[in-house]
C-alpha cells in the first residue's frame, strides 16, 4: 500500500466548484480525503504543493500516438512519457495508424500494450470508416462495445454527405461522439499552407478557410434530424467559431477543441519554408487568433487539444510541399494555453482546468470512470502546477521521440511539477518538494 499527502496547494476542481487552499490524500489508487490541515502521520510519502495548483489530471483527446506502424515517430510508451511531463494523466488516440484502428482486434492491440507500456491512461478513439478511407463504415457499434471512446477519421474528412450521414446515425446510437476533421479535399489538394499574403510570396498552393467551414456547417445541417453528438477538431478559422456559435445558441450537440498552436502562430511562422510550422489544418491570420481566444472566452470553444503530431527529423527536413504537416504538443501544451488565454484575461485559471479536464472528460465519456474531477473515492490522478515557473522550450524538455515543433526556444511560463496517474507519481519535476516519512 502506498500514500501520497499533498499539502498547502490552491485545490482547483471545476467539476465541483472547488477552488481552495487544501490537503489532498491519496491511498493506492484513489482519493480518499480532501480538507484543511489534514494529519500527516500515516502518510508515506508528502508533497509540498504551496503556490501551486492542483488540479485533476489533465486530459488530452486527441493526440498521435503513431503505434502500431509508426514507431520510429512515437510509441504509446513514449507519447505518455511526453504527455505526463506536461501534466496530461490520460490521452485519447487517434485511429490514423498503420493498421488504421478500425477493427475490434486493432482496438484491443492499443488497449492490452497501453497498459503494458504507458506510464498514463490511453484510450483509442476508433475509425469510423474502413481504413479511414471515407467509404465503408466501420462496426461502429462493436468497436464501442471493445472499447472506443469515440469515433473519427481524423487525418482526413469523410467527404461523401451520405457516408457521413450514416455515420452520424450509427456513432448516435452509441452514445459517444463523432470528432470531424473539417477538410473539404477537393479545395485543399495540393495545399501546403494558408492561402494569404506568405503562400504567395513562397510560391505555395493555399489552403483557403472555406475548406473548413463548409464541412462544419454541411455536418450540422445533416446533424439536425440526428442528434449525434458532433465534435469539431482543431478548429483553424474566425468564421468557423462562428459557425459553432450559432449551432451552439440553437442547442444542437455540437462542440469544438482549440489547440495551442493555432492560438499563438500566424502563417508567418512559415515563412523561409519552416516546415516546423507546417500544420493540418494551416496556421492561418491574427483574426483568426482573435476569433479563437474570443470563442474559448465566450464558450462556444469548450475543449483545449494538443493534436500532438510527431514525426521524424528527416522528414520534416523534406522540402515543405513534401513535408508531413504536424507538431509536438503535450509537454508545452499547458504554458502555452496560460500565455494565451490565462495572462491575456480570456479566461481565468479555473476555466482554464475545466477545458483541460471536466470538458475533455465529458467528451470522450472519461467521466463515467470518475476522470476529469478531483472526488473522494475517486481515482487519484492529479496534477499540480507551477503557475509561474518561468522556463524556455528546450529539446531536452520534450519526452517523446520526436521534436518537431516551431516552439523551441520560446520562453513561457506555467509547468506541470507533479503528475500521478492512478496513485503512482509518474512525473516528478522538482523531487525536493517530496519528502518521505
Amino acid at each position: 500500500m502506498s500514500s501520497l499527502l499533498i499539502v498547502n496547494g490552491r485545490v482547483i476542481d471545476p467539476a465541483s466548484g472547488l477552488d481552495q487552499v487544501l490537503d489532498v490524500a491519496i491511498q493506492d489508487d484513489q482519493i480518499t480525503e480532501i480538507g484543511r490541515r489534514l494529519p500527516r502521520k500515516g502518510a508515506e510519502t508528502v508533497y509540498d504543493a504551496e503556490g501551486c495548483l492542483v488540479t485533476p489530471g489533465l486530459i488530452d483527446p486527441h493526440v498521435h500516438l503513431r503505434e502500431p506502424g509508426g514507431e520510429h515517430k512515437e510509441t504509446l510508451e513514449t507519447g505518455s512519457r511526453a504527455g505526463v511531463a506536461g501534466g496530461f494523466t490520460s490521452l485519447c488516440c487517434m485511429p490514423n495508424t498503420t493498421p488504421a484502428l478500425d477493427t475490434p482486434d486493432a482496438l484491443t492491440f492499443v488497449i492490452d500494450r497501453a497498459a503494458r507500456s504507458a506510464v498514463s491512461r490511453i484510450f483509442p478513439v476508433a475509425a469510423a470508416t474502413r481504413a479511414r478511407k471515407g467509404e465503408e463504415i466501420t462496426e461502429i457499434q462493436l468497436l464501442a462495445k471493445s472499447g472506443a471512446v469515440g469515433f473519427s477519421d481524423d487525418g482526413d474528412c469523410i467527404d461523401s454527405a451520405g457516408t457521413m450521414s450514416r455515420v452520424l446515425a450509427s456513432v448516435a446510437r452509441t452514445g459517444l461522439a463523432f470528432m470531424q476533421h473539417c477538410q473539404e479535399s477537393s479545395l485543399t489538394r495540393g495545399s501546403a499552407m494558408h492561402a494569404g499574403t506568405v503562400a504567395t510570396r513562397l510560391g505555395l498552393s493555399g489552403w483557403p478557410r472555406v475548406a473548413e467551414e463548409v464541412i462544419i456547417e454541411r455536418d450540422i445541417r445533416l446533424n439536425l434530424a440526428i442528434g449525434c453528438r458532433y465534435h469539431v477538431q482543431h478548429i483553424s478559422s474566425g468564421e468557423s467559431v462562428e459557425l459553432v456559435r450559432r449551432a451552439r445558441a440553437l442547442r444542437l450537440p455540437v462542440s469544438a477543441e482549440a489547440s495551442p498552436h493555432h492560438l499563438h502562430l500566424t502563417h508567418e511562422a512559415c515563412d523561409g519554408y519552416n516546415t516546423a510550422a507546417k500544420v493540418n489544418p494551416p496556421l492561418r491570420e491574427q483574426t483568426d487568433i482573435d476569433a479563437l481566444r474570443a470563442g474559448v472566452a465566450d464558450g462556444t470553444i469548450t475543449v483545449l487539444a494538443t493534436d500532438h503530431a510527431p514525426h521524424s527529423a528527416d522528414e520534416k527536413h523534406l522540402p515543405f510541399e513534401e513535408a508531413p504537416f504536424g507538431l509536438v504538443g503535450l509537454e508545452t501544451a499547458l504554458a502555452l494555453y496560460a500565455e494565451a488565454l490565462v495572462r491575456t484575461g480570456a479566461v481565468s485559471w479555473a476555466r482554464l482546468i475545466r477545458l483541460m479536464t471536466v470538458e475533455p472528460a465529458r467528451l470522450c465519456n472519461l467521466d463515467a470512470m470518475g476522470l476529469g474531477t478531483l472526488a473522494v473515492g475517486g481515482p487519484a490522478d492529479v496534477t499540480i502546477i507551477d503557475p509561474e515557473q518561468q522556463w524556455t522550450v528546450g529539446r531536452e524538455d520534450l519526452r517523446g521521440k520526436s521534436q518537431n515543433t516551431p516552439f523551441l526556444g520560446t520562453k513561457v511560463r506555467s509547468r506541470a511539477l507533479l503528475t500521478v496517474v492512478a496513485g503512482e507519481v509518474a512525473h516528478d519535476l522538482e523531487p525536493s518538494r517530496r519528502k518521505r516519512r
